[in-house]
This record gives C-alpha cells, sequence and structure tokens, in this order.
C-alpha cells in the first residue's frame, strides 16, 4: 500500500471538501399547481410568505399567463423555511384583487393547503408547509365568490 506524504494527502482529498462537511445545500424550486382557473385571460399570480408577511405584500412571488383548469407557476432559488402561499387569478390583468363590496374578492384566490376560506382569509397554521429546498410541486383550487365557480346558496 502506498503511503502519501501528509501535504500531498490533504491535497488529494481537498476537491471533495465542498461536498461532505457543512456543504450548503443549494436553493430549490416550487412548482405551485393551480387549478380551477375559469379563463385565460389575465395572470395567475402567487405569492410564498413567511409568517410575518403572510396576507401582506410577500416579496418572494411570480405568476404565469392563465390557463383555463390549470396553470403552473414556478418560484425558484428559494431557500429552505416555513412558507405559506397566497394565489390570486388576476383576470383583468391591472396587478391587483378586484374587490366588490365589504371587501368580498371578484377574481379567484387560493392558499396553499387548500385552506378553507370562510368568512375571512384561512390563519397561517391552516396554510403552512415545510418547505425543504428541495424541487417540489404543490397543489391547489381557486376559489370565486362571484361571478362563475361561485358558490350557490342551497334550499
Amino acid at each position: 500500500m502506498t503511503r502519501f506524504p501528509s501535504p500531498l494527502r490533504a491535497l488529494l482529498f481537498l476537491p471533495l471538501a465542498p461536498f461532505s462537511i457543512g456543504a450548503a445545500p443549494s436553493p430549490g424550486t416550487l412548482n405551485v399547481q393551480v387549478d380551477n382557473v375559469r379563463a385565460q385571460t389575465g395572470r395567475v399570480h402567487v405569492d410564498l410568505c413567511t409568517q410575518a408577511q403572510f396576507l401582506k405584500d410577500c416579496p418572494v412571488s411570480a405568476d404565469s399567463p392563465a390557463r383555463v383548469g390549470l396553470t403552473t407557476v414556478t418560484l425558484r432559488n428559494l431557500k429552505p423555511g416555513r412558507y405559506a402561499v397566497q394565489v390570486y387569478y388576476d383576470q383583468n390583468g391591472n396587478g391587483k384583487i378586484d374587490r366588490a363590496l365589504f371587501g368580498i374578492p371578484k377574481e379567484g384566490v387560493g392558499f396553499s393547503n387548500d385552506a378553507k376560506i370562510r368568512m375571512s382569509p384561512p390563519k397561517w397554521e391552516e396554510a403552512v408547509f415545510d418547505y425543504d429546498g428541495q424541487d417540489r410541486t404543490i397543489r391547489l383550487k381557486l376559489r370565486y365568490f362571484m361571478g362563475p365557480n361561485a358558490p350557490t346558496a342551497r334550499p
């Protein structure tokens, strides 16, 4: 068995160092599949939020052209963490959620974990998920409160 002098041995194993002890994981990609898009006008907008940002403006966001049925929006270069996704369908392309009387959304909205929207938006605990930094896909469904796809009153 050949023995290398210790300085040479250190050089032989140096290229492996970044891949072993203490290597930082590379940022990942989150694909958000948004179901129940009712038209192909406008864009589907996704915000990725921490607890402090939830239901506010979130600095991590992306959008994609709307496709009837299912639209996928991709968020890239994400660090591991606890997040929630909030989505809206900007059907008229004006860059915001249009609202009716009492703040009711006129366009489709949704949240990660398909968190329910009752008389108010869901709580953080209902929408939060752990993201490990690896490529991942989540799916949610848009809900509408006005127009087609809105819930109807039951007798």
